[in-house]
């Protein structure tokens, strides 16, 4: 599994407990490369930037006639 999806799946899973850059160094991604896991992310559409706990990304559920 490759650092962009171990991040997003540590992201559905820990549901705006900790902040981004703490989850991305629970997995083992330092920082800069959490901020460009984000970037990446966000550019597909894949997580939306809102207030969520202490994180502020949260994942962007599909809904089912997408």
């Amino acid at each position: 599994m490759d650092n962009k999806e171990k991040y997003f799946q540590a992201l559905k899973a820990d549901n705006g407990h900790l902040d981004e850059i703490d989850l991305g160094e629970s997995v083992n991604i330092d920082e800069e490369s959490t901020r460009k896991i984000i970037s990446l992310l966000l550019s597909e559409h894949k997580i939306e930037y809102v207030v969520n706990g202490a994180c502020n990304y949260r994942f962007i559920s599909k809904k089912l006639n997408d």
